[in-house]
């Protein structure tokens, strides 16, 4: 509210309206019967870089952590299982490409067009879920990310993969579409399988992995893995009894 200030003699006074009440009876009325006070809402600006939903970020750091549980107990637990499952036998020299960790040689060192037909090639071999992997085609200190955790280091990645393959009765993978970008390769992909806990899970998912390369050596040093579909939704298939479970009842 803006206020008026009047030029004009100290004891003078003025008449508004009809009624012609003066400045000095308005200005005591105004003093015993104040208006009533009015409120405002004042919307704070976002701070640059937050998102609309920071109020969720409770639940979500909630489902990481879930996540994360449930990452390291699957690894324990494969882990555990290993020491159940039979030794294979060892492959015929040359049979398994990924059997020297160490990659060989300089003679044996892939160019970039050899890792990415390796990689390819091991999608036939369900790497994900068997181990059975190219390892000449990864460093040793390679970084391996998906929505769960990251770790570095190319022993650790087979042996997961390979006692993940254990806990299942049967699996399909199929590579869907590559593309060769200027920082990275990307390889889209189809995942399924039937988990052998008592109730037979059924696991279903897309998605893609990132691949990233050594600008020395060629070989991959970063492997990401992006799922299509809602990080808790995927850990709840672990937990949902298959069809067949329930006919079988």
């Amino acid at each position: 509210m803006a206020l008026l200030h009047l030029a004009g003699p100290a004891n003078s006074t003025l008449t508004t309206g009809r009624h012609g009440r003066s400045t000095v009876e308005l200005l005591r009325r105004v003093e015993c019967h104040p208006p009533p006070r009015s409120f405002r809402v004042h919307a704070r600006k976002p701070a640059a870089g937050g998102s609309p939903g920071a109020g969720t970020e409770p639940s979500s750091s909630s489902e990481n952590a879930v996540l994360k549980a449930a990452w390291y107990g699957s690894e324990l637990l494969g882990i555990a299982a290993s020491f159940f499952r039979p030794s294979s036998p060892p492959s015929p020299e040359g049979a398994d490409a990924g059997g020297d960790v160490e990659g060989g040689g300089a003679a044996e060192r892939l160019d970039h067009a050899g890792v990415v037909e390796a990689i390819k090639e091991d999608f036939a071999r369900s790497y994900f879920v068997t181990g059975n992997l190219t390892l000449k085609a990864y460093e040793e200190d390679c970084e391996f990310a998906d929505p769960a955790g990251s770790f570095r280091g190319l022993r650790r990645f087979k042996r997961n993969c390979t006692n993940f393959g254990s806990l299942l009765e049967k699996s399909n993978m199929k590579l869907t579409r590559w593309e060769d970008l200027e920082d990275k390769s990307i390889g889209h992909w189809r995942f399924s399988c039937v988990m052998s806990f008592p109730w037979r899970p059924i696991l279903s998912a897309t998605g893609y992995t990132e691949y990233y390369f050594d600008a020395e050596s060629g070989r991959v040093c970063r492997h990401v893995e992006n799922w299509n579909v809602p990080k808790m939704a995927l850990l709840r298939q672990i937990f949902r009894p298959s069809r067949w479970i329930w006919e079988k009842r």
